[in-house]
C-alpha cells in the first residue's frame, strides 16, 4: 500500500472534516482533476484548493485566471477550468450545491465521464454502482491476466467485460487492487514480471 494511487488518489484529496456536502463536492472536483492526470498532480492542485476554502460558492467566485493557475499543470487544465466553474453553477442552481446521488445525473454534468461518475457513487455516496476505477492500468492488467473474455480496446469496454462476471460484492476492490500494482509491478513498459508474484499464473508473463 505504497504506490501514489494508496495515499494520493481521488478518494484521499478531500477534507474529511468538511461538512457532508462539501466533502461529495471536493471528491467529485478531485475526480474530475483527475483525468489524464499523476496523482500527485491531482493531490497538489487539491491541497492549493482547499488553502483557499473549496466550496461550490468559492470556486464561483474565483476567476477563470486564478482557477487555471490553482490547478495547473493538471491534464487539459483549460478545459478544466470552463468544466468546473460549468458543473458548479448547476450544483448550485439545481442541487442545492450537493452532487447528484445518481450515475446518470453525474455524467450528464459538464466533463464528468462514466468512470468519474461511478467513482463519485462509491466514495462520495458509498454506493457501489459499477467497477469504477477502470483506469489504463486496470484495462492493461485485465488483458494481461486474459480477465476478459476477448482484448478490449478501451477502459470502457474493460469495466463493461469484468462486469459480466466478476461478482458484484468484489468490484469496489478493483481499484485498491490494480491500480498501485499498475503504478509500481505490471508497468505499461517493461513490467517487472520477475518481482511479480502472478508471474506463474499471468499469460503475460509465460509469453516473456
Amino acid at each position: 500500500k505504497d504506490a501514489p494511487v494508496d495515499h494520493l488518489g481521488t478518494e484521499h484529496c478531500y477534507d474529511s472534516s468538511a461538512p457532508p456536502k462539501v466533502r461529495r463536492y471536493q471528491v467529485l472536483l478531485s475526480l474530475m482533476l483527475s483525468s489524464q492526470t499523476k496523482d500527485q498532480v491531482t493531490a497538489g492542485a487539491m491541497q492549493r484548493l482547499r488553502a483557499r476554502g473549496l466550496t461550490v460558492d468559492s470556486i464561483l467566485q474565483t476567476d477563470d485566471a486564478t482557477l487555471g493557475k490553482l490547478i495547473y499543470p493538471v491534464g487539459f487544465w483549460r478545459s478544466k477550468v470552463k468544466y468546473i466553474k460549468q458543473t458548479s453553477a448547476i450544483l448550485q442552481q439545481h442541487y442545492g450545491g450537493d452532487i447528484p446521488a445518481s450515475v446518470a445525473e453525474l455524467v450528464a454534468l459538464p466533463g464528468v465521464g462514466p468512470k468519474m461518475a461511478h467513482l463519485a457513487m462509491a466514495v462520495a455516496w458509498g454506493t457501489v454502482s459499477g467497477i469504477a476505477a477502470v483506469d489504463t492500468h486496470v484495462h492493461r492488467i485485465a488483458n494481461r491476466l486474459r480477465w476478459t473474455k476477448k482484448a478490449t480496446k478501451s477502459p470502457e469496454e474493460t469495466r463493461a467485460a469484468l462486469e459480466e462476471w466478476l461478482p458484484r460484492e468484489l468490484w469496489h476492490e478493483i481499484n485498491g487492487l490494480l491500480v498501485g500494482f499498475g503504478q509500481q509491478t505490471c508497468l505499461p513498459v517493461h513490467p517487472r514480471c520477475h518481482a511479480c508474484l502472478n508471474q506463474a499464473l499471468c499469460p503475460a508473463a509465460q509469453g516473456l
